[in-house]
C-alpha cells in the first residue's frame, strides 16, 4: 500500500496517530479504500497478551502518554498471571479439540503423560518424563506425587479441595471437578465420553481455563520480561492493602518473599505432616491420634514437639522482620490415619497393635460430617495438651530465633471459633506455656494472639470475641461453606447445575459471594472494631487471592489479604487497582 498508493497511506498513517494520541492506546483500527479515498470504518481498543500489555503499558508511559496510575490500571490481574506461569500456546491450542471441561484450579498449562497414582508419577519423573496425575481426588498421601506431576487433574472436588489449595500454593497447573473422567485402576485407563486412554497417553491442560486435551499442546515458556520490576514498583506505589502469602515452609516463604509478599497471613503446622520429610512427624501424630489415654497421648506429643518446633523456627527464620500467622491445627484428624487396609497394615505393624484393634480406633474417629466435627478450636478445648505442645513448640521456637539475634514476629490463630469464652481458654494455656517457656530461656520476647473467622456466629458475635483477639484474618472458604450449607469438597455437581440454571451466578468458592459472606465479613470487621480500634483484620481463604474481591476486601477495611505465593505479584496488583478507583493514598 505505501507503494502503490502512498498519499492514502500517509493519511491513514496520520488518522492512527491522531487516534492513538486521542485514546492513548493501541487501537484495533478497521478501513476501506473505495475508488483511491480512505474511508474510517471503526476503531477500538486492541487485543494484547500480558507481554504486550506490559512494554505498551510502560513504553506509553515513558513516552508521556499515559500517567503512572494509568499504567497501574492498564494491566488486568490475568494478564499479569501470565508473565508468571508456563500457558499453552494460545494458536496451536485452537487446533485440538477439548475433550473435556472441569475447574479452573491451578493457573497455567501442563503437558504430560497419564499417570494414575503417585508413585507412577514419582518414577516418570526419576525418568524426566513429563506427567499428568489424574485422580478421583487427592489427599494427603497423594502430596510427593502432586509435587513431581506437571499437572494435577481430577474427577472430583471444588475450588478449594485438597488438590486445588495445594496445587495454587505451588503455582502448579491443576484442573478439579472434571466429572466426565471415569477411572478404571485395575486397567490403568481412564475414559471420557466412551473414549479410553490408557496410562502413558498424553494430555494437555488449560488450568487457566479448566480445559484438557488428548494430545500435545504447544507450550510458552514463563520468560519474566525485563520490564515486570518496573512495573511492580509502581504498583507498590499506589498499594494501601498489604499482601501477605499462605505458605507452610521456608520454600514456600521464600518463593513468596521474592514475589513480593509482607508477610505470612497462614502457616498451617499440620502440613508438616504432608509430603517431603513427613514420614517421622506423621508417625509421631498417628501415635498421639491413636492413643487411647492421656498419658500415651501425651508421650507422643511430647516427641512429635520437636518437629512442629522445626518447622517453625525454619520459616520464622526466613521471614525474620516479617509477620508469621500460625495457624493452630485445624483438619479432621481422620485426615492422618491410613484409609487403605495396605497402609493400616504397615501401622499397625510399626505400633506393635493387632490390625482388627487399629481399625475399630479408626473407626471409632468416623464423624458423620468431619468438616463441623472435632477440629481447630474445638480440639484445644477437648484435648487441651494439643494445644498445650503447639504453644510450647511455637514459643520455643520464638525463643530461639531471639537469642540467636533475630527478629521473629509470632502471631498465633486459633481457628473455628464461635465465642470469647474458647479464645480465653486457649489464651490462658498460651499464656501458661509462654512464662515457662520464657522462664527456660531467659528471655522475653511478645507475640499477637488472634482468630479465624469462619462461622458466621463469630461475625456476629466479633465485638465480644474481638476482647481476646488481637486480630482477625476471615477464612472465606469455611465461611462460605457454612453460610451457603455447601460442602466445599462434594458441592461441586450442585454448582454447576445451579450457575446453570441461573440459581445463582457463580460457584461462591471461586467468586466471593459479597452478598451475604460478604456481609457478614463487614459485619464482622466493624463489630470488632467497635471494640479494639486498631485490631487487625485480613484474608486467609482462598479468596485473598481473588482479584475480583480485592476492591470489596479493600472499601471493607481489610489491612491486608493473604495468598498462595505464585498469585502475590497479582494480588498486589489488584489490591493497588483498587486503591486507584477509590482514590486512595498512602
Amino acid at each position: 500500500m505505501q507503494e502503490l498508493m502512498p498519499s492514502t497511506y500517509k493519511e491513514l498513517c496520520d488518522i492512527r496517530h491522531i487516534l492513538e494520541q486521542n485514546y492513548h492506546d493501541m487501537l484495533d483500527i478497521e478501513f476501506t479504500i473505495q475508488e483511491g479515498k480512505l474511508f474510517m470504518l471503526q476503531c477500538r481498543v486492541g487485543k494484547r497478551t500480558g507481554v504486550a500489555a506490559l512494554t505498551m503499558a510502560l513504553d506509553m508511559l515513558h513516552e508521556g502518554l499515559i500517567d503512572e496510575k494509568e499504567v497501574v490500571m492498564r494491566l488486568t490481574p490475568a494478564q499479569l498471571d501470565e508473565l508468571l506461569h508456563p500457558i499453552l500456546d494460545a494458536a496451536d491450542e485452537k487446533k485440538h479439540q477439548v475433550i473435556a471441561k472441569g475447574l479452573p484450579a491451578g493457573p497455567g498449562g501442563a503437558v504430560g503423560k497419564i499417570v494414575l497414582d503417585s508413585e507412577t508419577s514419582k518414577a516418570y519423573t526419576a525418568q524426566h518424563i513429563k506427567n499428568i496425575l489424574v485422580r478421583e481426588e487427592t489427599n494427603p498421601e497423594d502430596v510427593e506425587g502432586m509435587r513431581s506431576a506437571t499437572g494435577i487433574l481430577t474427577a472430583r472436588g471444588g475450588m478449594t479441595s485438597h488438590a486445588a489449595l495445594v496445587a495454587r500454593g505451588w503455582g502448579k497447573c491443576c484442573i478439579v471437578g472434571c466429572d466426565a473422567i471415569k477411572i478404571d485402576m485395575n486397567a490403568r485407563t481412564i475414559s471420557i465420553d466412551g473414549k479410553t486412554y490408557k496410562e502413558g497417553d498424553t494430555l494437555s491442560l488449560n488450568g487457566s481455563k479448566g480445559w484438557v486435551y488428548a494430545e500435545e499442546v504447544k507450550m510458552i515458556d514463563a520468560t519474566e520480561n525485563p520490564l515486570f520490576q518496573e512495573f511492580m514498583k509502581l504498583v507498590d506505589k499506589f498499594r494501601v492493602m498489604g499482601v501477605r502469602t499462605n505458605a507452610d515452609n521456608p520454600e514456600d516463604a521464600q518463593n513468596a518473599i521474592n514475589f513480593g509478599a509482607e508477610g505470612i497471613g497462614l502457616f498451617r503446622i499440620e502440613h508438616m505432616f504432608y509430603g517431603k520429610n513427613s514420614e517421622k512427624p506423621l508417625e509421631k501424630l498417628r501415635n498421639m491420634i491413636l492413643a487411647d489415654n492421656l498419658e500415651s497421648r501425651v508421650a507422643a506429643l511430647a516427641e512429635l514437639e520437636p518437629y512442629m518446633k522445626e518447622a517453625a523456627k525454619g520459616t520464622l527464620k526466613v521471614m525474620d522482620g516479617k509477620p508469621l500467622t500460625f495457624r493452630l491445627m485445624d483438619p479432621p484428624l481422620h485426615e492422618f490415619v491410613p484409609q487403605t487396609e495396605e497402609k493400616q497394615r504397615e501401622v499397625a505393624k510399626e505400633r506393635g497393635m493387632d490390625l482388627n484393634d487399629l481399625k475399630k480406633r479408626i473407626e471409632d474417629m468416623h464423624e458423620v460430617n468431619p468438616m463441623m466435627g472435632l477440629r481447630g478450636v474445638r480440639l484445644g478445648i477437648i484435648y487441651p495438651e494439643i494445644t498445650e505442645t503447639q504453644f510450647r513448640a511455637l514459643f520455643s521456637a520464638t525463643a530461639e530465633l531471639k537469642k540467636e539475634g533475630f527478629n521473629p514476629m509470632l502471631e498465633i490463630m486459633v481457628p473455628l471459633t464461635i465465642n470469647a469464652a474458647e479464645l480465653h481458654h486457649q489464651k490462658n494455656i498460651a499464656n501458661r506455656i509462654k512464662a515457662e517457656v520464657e522462664n527456660k530461656y531467659g528471655i522475653q520476647f511478645d507475640y499477637k494472639f488472634g482468630t479465624m473467622i469462619e462461622i458466621p456466629r463469630a461475625a456476629l458475635v466479633a465485638d465480644q470475641i474481638a476482647e481476646v483477639a488481637e486480630f482477625f484474618s476471615f477464612g472465606t472458604n469455611d465461611l462460605t461453606q457454612m453460610t451457603f450449607g455447601f460442602s466445599r469438597d462434594d458441592v461441586n455437581a450442585i454448582v454447576h447445575k445451579y450457575v446453570d440454571e441461573k440459581i445463582i451466578p457463580a460457584d461462591p468458592f471461586n467468586n466471593f459471594d459479597r452478598e451475604c459472606v460478604g456481609e457478614l465479613v463487614k459485619i464482622g470487621i466493624e463489630r470488632g472494631r467497635k471494640t479494639r480500634a486498631n485490631l487487625k483484620c485480613g484474608v486467609c481463604g482462598e479468596h485473598g487471592g481473588d482479584p475480583t474481591a480485592a476492591e470489596f476486601f479493600f472499601t471493607a477495611g481489610m489491612n491486608y489479604v493473604s495468598c498462595s505465593p505464585f498469585r502475590v505479584p497479582v494480588a498486589r496488583l489488584a489490591a493497588a487497582q483498587a486503591a486507584i478507583k477509590a482514590g486512595a493514598s498512602k
